[in-house]
C-alpha cells in the first residue's frame, strides 16, 4: 500500500466496519424472522434514492451486467448475511463471512487471471482463524441452514466483488449511479420472494424504522458507494480482506454494547486479523530478477 492509495483504503474500510453494525441491529433493534424483508429495505429504497439524485440508467449490456451484480452484490448477498445472523451466533456468522478474500483470491485466479498468491492465501487463512479466535465461543451453536448462508452469502459477495472489478464501471457514470443500479435490481430481484417466502411485511415500531434506516441509508447506499469505489480503484485482493474489519467490530460493538467479554485468546484473534488486514494491503515482495529488469528511473520513482 502506498500513501497515494492510503486515503481510498481508508474509505474504503469504512464499509465492511460500518456492516459490522448489522449483527446488533438485526438482533437487537429489528423484527426476527424476516430476513429477506430486511434485505428488501436495505436495498431498494436507497437504489431508488440513488437514481433519482442522479437521473442515470445503465444502457446496452450494463443493463445485464448491472442486473447480474445488483443479484450477486445485494440480492443474494443481503439475505443470506440476515438469515446467518439470525440462525446463527454472531460470531459463527461471522468466521463464515471471513472466508471472503479466501474465495476472491481463488477467483482472481480464474475471472482476473491473475497468479495464485501463496502470500495471500496465507494471510487470508490467518484472517479466518483470527476472526474465528475473537467471536466463536466454546458453547457455540451450530444450524445447518445458518452454516449453508453464511457460506453462500460469502461465495455470491466475493463472485459479485471479482467481476465488479473486471467489468469496471462505464465511463461517464458516478459511483453513485452505478451503486443506485445494484441496490434497485437486487431490491427489484428480492421484492416478490420477500412476498412468497414471508407473506405480509412485520409491524414497524420507531426503534425497527431506526434500525431500517440505518441498514438502508448508512450501511446500504453510503457505504456500498465507497466499497464499489474501492473495488475500481484497489487490489481486488486488497478489499476483500477489508471485509474482516466487519466481524471485528460486531465483536467489539457486542463487549461495549452487550457486556460480552474478550479474554486472552480473542485478543490474539484480533492481532492475527489485523495482521492479515494490514499484510493484505501490501504489495507482493518484488522479485530480484524483475527488479533487475526494470529501468533505474522507474525504481526510483517508487
Amino acid at each position: 500500500m502506498t500513501s497515494r492509495n492510503l486515503p481510498r483504503t481508508a474509505l474504503t474500510a469504512l464499509a465492511p466496519a460500518v456492516w459490522g453494525t448489522t449483527y446488533i441491529v438485526t438482533t437487537e433493534l429489528l423484527p426476527p424472522g424476516h430476513p429477506l424483508f430486511a434485505g428488501l429495505l436495505r436495498a431498494l429504497p436507497a437504489g431508488l434514492i440513488a437514481l433519482a439524485f442522479t437521473r442515470t440508467l445503465p444502457r446496452g449490456a450494463w443493463w445485464g451486467k448491472a442486473a447480474a451484480l445488483g443479484v450477486l452484490n445485494i440480492g443474494l448477498f443481503l439475505p443470506l448475511l440476515f438469515i446467518a445472523a439470525e440462525r446463527l451466533p454472531g460470531g459463527i456468522a461471522a468466521t463464515l463471512s471471513a472466508a471472503q478474500p479466501l474465495i476472491v483470491v481463488v477467483l482472481a485466479v480464474s475471472v482476473l487471471h491473475e497468479r495464485l498468491s501463496a502470500r495471500r492465501l496465507f494471510w487470508g487463512v490467518t484472517g479466518v482463524v483470527g476472526v474465528g479466535l475473537v467471536v466463536i465461543g466454546p458453547n457455540a451453536a451450530l444450524d445447518t441452514v445458518g452454516i449453508v448462508a453464511g457460506l453462500a452469502g460469502a461465495a455470491t459477495m466475493a463472485l459479485g466483488v471479482t467481476l465488479t472489478k473486471r467489468w469496471g464501471r462505464p465511463e461517464g457514470v458516478s459511483p453513485l449511479a452505478f451503486t443506485g443500479w445494484q441496490l434497485t435490481a437486487g431490491g427489484l430481484f428480492l421484492a416478490p420472494l420477500t412476498f412468497l417466502a414471508e407473506g405480509a411485511p412485520p409491524a414497524i415500531d420507531l426503534t425497527a424504522a431506526l434500525g431500517y434506516l440505518w441498514l438502508g441509508l448508512v450501511g446500504g447506499l453510503l457505504t456500498f458507494v465507497l466499497w464499489f469505489q474501492g473495488i475500481a480503484t484497489l487490489p481486488v485482493t486488497s478489499v476483500a480482506v477489508l471485509g474482516l474489519l466487519s466481524p471485528l467490530v460486531a465483536a467489539t460493538l457486542g463487549a461495549a454494547l452487550l457486556g460480552q467479554t474478550l479474554g486472552p485468546v480473542q485478543l490474539v484473534g484480533f492481532g492475527l486479523a489485523l495482521a492479515a488486514i494490514v499484510a493484505g494491503q501490501l504489495p507482493a515482495p518484488t522479485r530480484s530478477s524483475d527488479a533487475a529488469s526494470t529501468p533505474v528511473s522507474e525504481r526510483i520513482s517508487r
